[in-house]
Formats: structure tokens, C-alpha cells, sequence
């Protein structure tokens, strides 16, 4: 991808502004506050669009100083690139109103959508991060942030699938389609795999309260109907305890009730002891009197007439209650039929609890069998199980293939950089190392350097070398190198060394500076460039 022309309609101070660029090395001169660095935020603005801060942040971020001094309302431009051998034009509106941007191809005028990605692909994937940490260095900016170490951790898992090395993995993700041509994103699928994981924990979480909720209203329920077994068991035995005592009491008074009748037959209905009775009780009391011997006749004859006595006075005794009772109960006559009432009705309520009581039981140890296939595995926490056993096996071979290619891409990035490295310091520098993190160090002589035991400019050529590695790495295509103020702290020896290399290279590099230097060491050179002068 190159870039063909700048048009800055209303953009910071400019108004109509046109800058051509060309092939090859071109120089962008202008003196302090002409507007190198608003050219260098407005090509980044066309490509990646400008969001505006909230709240303090809107104060200072790059859409508040970029904005037109006069006529706000039309703050847009357009940028021409070719791509593919294709020149395309994007037009911007920043204006936080009417925002808008179209994506139009001048060969066949067909009109493509932002919106939609067609910039994306035609950028081969270039994001803001990548760009800002490789291809782009601003003012006093030669350093590479964090993201960077994060892009090309990214970047060193995507391409086992880009590569076609990868295999598929479960639930339908596959790593890579075996052509190299694949544009999934593993950073993405780690988060995805993760955030199906969370999903699933959730849905298990879910399934544990709805399962314990059903515990719990099941044992409530299994509480009530033991306390019904409970009570219908105190039932059955209070009756069946009822009945046992009606039958045995109907036993024991048939015999005395009978004898009873008899007498009572002998005795006039209004007479409370019978004549014959006092009678008897003489004559056996004279009896004993008379052939017992003595003295012992006396004992005999005082002790059956003492039992005699008692009889006769229980006699009265009984006549007394029976006087007492109403006339009606005297009169009552109580039949066979209404005798066996009561215990027919005690009979069926003995039948009818003890079937509730069958019918409460076998509800009970059904649900005693409920609870306990709860406490048994489903079928359904095995596939959880499954499931979350896949998902998990997925992340941890991602990551065991991030690592890995991470670290023999970390083993090309560190040749690819030292080497550029020692081109720029003519063998001064020779091997850079590259930790995790993108932490940087020299070695030289077996002895190892830390960036802080270097000067400014030196730094700057490490990071340079860097920058340039990572984009040799990470990006198939060839993009622009944009360079604004970049070489302020080195030395002329190694300037020209580095226009040298870009030279080589035969990248499009658009150095924005306020020396003549660049220019001077490239005429040395014999590089061809492009002037232009910013004013």
C-alpha cells in the first residue's frame, strides 16, 4: 500500500491544503509550528478516524487540537492510496455532527463501505496499535508501548492458523483452514473460548440453584407428608387400640351379664334382695354352726355371716343406682342392630386410615427416591463436564501454541532487529535481545548492556531497528514508513547509515523535518527523493 495524496479541505490550520507523494524516500520540510505534526495526525486520521474524549480528555485529545481555528462545521479531508493496483480515495467528515466516511475505488467507481470493513482489508488488517507502534513514529516517540508486545503476542498465535499449521478444535472454532489464508483472530477465540466458558459456568451455576431449589421443596414436601404418616399412624393405633378394648370388654361382660340374668329372673322386679337369697344364707350359716366342731364352729359361722352381710349391703348399694337412674334409661331397650354400630364405624375408619396411611407412605418413599437420584450425576452435568473439560483442553493448547510460536517469532524478530541494528552502528551493536514484556538489552562482548547504559540517540536506533523488524514480521504487505522529527538525536554517520537501509529497502518513507540534513545525506548518497515543503 502506498500513499498518493493528501488533500486537508479544513483541518487544523489548513485549509485546502494538497500534498503529492511519491515512490521512494520523500521529504516533508517545514519549519517549527508549520504544521509537520497536524499532516502526520491527519494521515492517521483519514486511515483510523478521530473519536472525540469525554469529559476533561475532550480537552486535549487529538480531535479537540486538530480542529479546524476557522470554520469547525467542515472538519473532513480526503487521502488517495493505492492498494492492490487499485487507487482508492477516502473522504472523511470529522465533524462531530455530520460525521461520516466514504470509501470510493477511482479505476471502476465502485463505492465501498467503512462501516462494513472494506478499509480494514484493504489496510491488510492494519489496526491503530499496530500502526502507532511500528510504522509511525512521532515527535520524541521512538519508544514502543506495551500494545506493541501485545499485537505480536496476538499476532504469534494467529499465525499457526494463518499458516495452516493449526488443527480444529471443538464447538465449531476451527484454528486455521490448511490454505494460510485464514483471518481468524486467536487472541479473539481465547477471549471467545473464555467468555463460553464463563457462560457455562453460569448455566451450570443456574442448574445447581434450580436443583437445589427442587431439593429443597421436595424435603419440605417429604417433611409434610411424614408428619401426615406420623399422624395416621398415631390414628390406626388409637382406633385399632379402641377396638381391641370393645372386643375384649364385649367378652368379659357376656359371661357376668348372663349370670347376672339369671338371678334377677328368680328376684321380684321391686325388691332389691331376693327372700330365697336371705333364706339360704341362714341356713348355710346354721349349717356351719351346727357339724363344724368347736370352736372353731363360731369362727366359721362369724366369717359367713360377715360375707353375707357384705353381699346383702352391695345389693343395696346397686338398688340405690338404679333408682337414680332416669325413668327413660330404665325404659330404654338398646337392640342387637344399634349395639354393632359403633364398632362397624370404628372397623371402616380402622379400614380407611390404614389405606391413607398406605397410599402416604408410598409418596413418601417416592420422594426419598426423587431426593436420591438428585444426589445422583445426570446425564446433564456429564455433558457440563464434556463441555467445560473441551473448552478448557481448547484454551490451554492455544496457549501452549501462542507460547511457542511466540518464541520462535521473538527468535526471528531478534535477528531481523539485530541485524538492522548493526547495519545502522556498522557492527558497534550486533545482537539485541528481546524479552517477555518487549523488554530490550544489548549484547556486546558476552557482556549484557541495559537501554539505560545507552544514550538518546542510540535508544532511538534500537527502537528504530525494532519497529521496523516487528513491521518486516507482522505485515505481508509493504506499508509506508512515516517519520516525523525522528532523527533529531543522531549522529550523521548513522543518519546516513538509516536513509541508507530505507534506501535499500525501497519502501515509500515520508520523513517530516525541520533540517536539512536528510536531504543533504541523501544527495551524498545519490538516493532519489521528493521535496516538499510545508508552508
Amino acid at each position: 500500500m502506498k500513499i498518493q495524496e493528501l488533500r486537508l479541505k479544513h483541518f487544523g490550520k489548513f485549509t485546502d491544503k494538497d500534498i503529492r507523494v511519491g515512490d521512494g524516500i520523500n521529504i516533508l520540510y517545514g519549519e517549527n509550528e508549520s504544521g509537520k505534526s497536524t499532516i502526520h495526525s491527519f494521515v492517521r486520521g483519514m486511515f483510523f478516524g478521530m473519536e472525540r474524549g469525554r469529559g476533561r480528555a475532550s480537552l486535549h485529545d487529538a480531535f479537540s487540537t486538530y480542529e479546524p481555528w476557522e470554520n469547525p462545521n467542515y472538519y473532513s479531508g480526503s487521502l488517495k492510496f493505492e492498494s492492490g493496483g487499485k487507487i482508492f480515495r477516502i473522504d472523511r467528515n470529522f465533524d462531530r455532527y455530520t460525521k461520516k466516511a466514504e470509501l470510493v475505488c477511482e479505476d471502476d467507481g465502485e463505492q465501498l463501505s467503512v462501516a462494513d470493513g472494506d478499509l480494514e482489508m484493504l489496510l491488510g488488517g492494519l489496526n491503530p496499535g499496530r500502526y502507532e507502534n511500528t510504522i509511525s513514529i512521532g515527535q520524541r516517540k521512538a519508544e514502543t508501548g506495551r500494545p506493541l508486545s501485545v499485537e505480536f503476542k496476538n499476532y504469534a498465535t494467529n499465525y499457526y492458523a494463518l499458516s495452516g499449521e493449526g488443527c480444529s478444535m471443538s464447538h465449531g472454532m476451527p484454528l486455521g483452514d490448511g490454505t494460510g489464508n485464514g483471518e481468524t483472530d486467536l487472541g479473539r477465540t481465547l477471549e471467545h473460548l473464555k467468555e463460553k466458558k464463563k457462560a457455562l459456568e453460569r448455566e451450570i451455576k443456574e442448574s445447581l440453584l434450580k436443583k437445589q431449589a427442587e431439593r429443597e421443596r421436595m424435603e419440605q414436601e417429604a417433611s409434610y407428608v411424614w408428619r401426615d404418616v406420623h399422624h395416621l399412624e398415631e390414628e390406626l393405633g388409637r382406633i385399632s387400640g379402641e377396638l381391641e378394648y370393645r372386643r375384649e370388654k364385649a367378652a368379659r361382660e357376656g359371661g357376668s351379664v348372663e349370670n347376672r340374668r339369671i338371678i334377677d329372673e328368680l328376684r321380684p322386679a321391686k325388691w332389691r334382695i331376693h327372700p330365697v337369697e336371705l333364706i339360704l344364707f341362714a341356713a348355710i350359716i346354721i349349717l356351719a354352726f351346727i357339724l363344724i366342731a368347736r370352736p372353731w364352729n363360731f369362727l366359721v359361722s362369724i366369717i359367713l355371716f360377715l360375707s353375707c352381710g357384705l353381699y346383702v349391703w352391695n345389693r343395696m348399694k346397686v338398688g340405690k343406682q338404679e333408682v337414680k337412674t332416669p325413668p327413660e334409661l330404665i325404659l330404654e331397650e338398646i337392640t342387637p342392630e344399634e349395639e354393632k354400630i359403633p364398632l362397624e364405624k370404628l372397623v371402616w375408619e380402622q379400614t380407611h386410615v390404614r389405606e391413607e396411611l398406605r397410599e402416604k407412605q408410598i409418596q413418601y418413599g417416592n420422594i426419598k427416591e426423587q431426593l436420591a437420584e438428585l444426589d445422583e450425576v445426570s446425564e446433564d452435568y456429564r455433558e457440563y463436564d464434556k463441555r467445560r473439560n473441551a473448552l478448557s483442553l481448547a484454551m490451554e493448547r492455544l496457549n501452549e501454541l501462542s507460547k511457542e510460536l511466540q518464541r520462535q517469532l521473538e527468535e526471528r524478530l531478534k535477528d531481523e532487529a539485530s541485524q538492522i541494528l548493526a547495519y545502522i552502528t556498522e557492527g558497534k551493536y550486533t545482537q539485541l535481545l528481546i524479552e517477555d514484556g518487549m523488554n530490550l538489552s544489548l549484547m556486546k562482548d558476552g557482556r549484557r548492556i541495559s537501554l539505560e547504559q545507552l544514550s538518546r540517540g542510540t535508544v532511538e536506533q534500537v527502537y528504530f531497528s525494532l519497529r521496523m523488524a516487528v513491521s518486516g514480521v507482522l505485515y505481508e504487505e509493504e506499508y509506508p514508513v512515516i517519520l516525523d522529527d525522528t532523527f533529531a538525536y543522531y549522529d550523521d554517520v548513522r543518519l546516513k547509515n538509516v536513509l541508507k537501509w530505507l534506501g535499500e529497502c525501497k519502501k515509500q518513507v515520508l520523513i517530516f523535518t525541520c533540517q536539512n540534513r536528510e536531504e543533504q545525506l541523501l544527495q551524498e548518497l545519490g538516493i532519489a527523493y521528493r521535496r516538499e515543503e510545508i508552508v
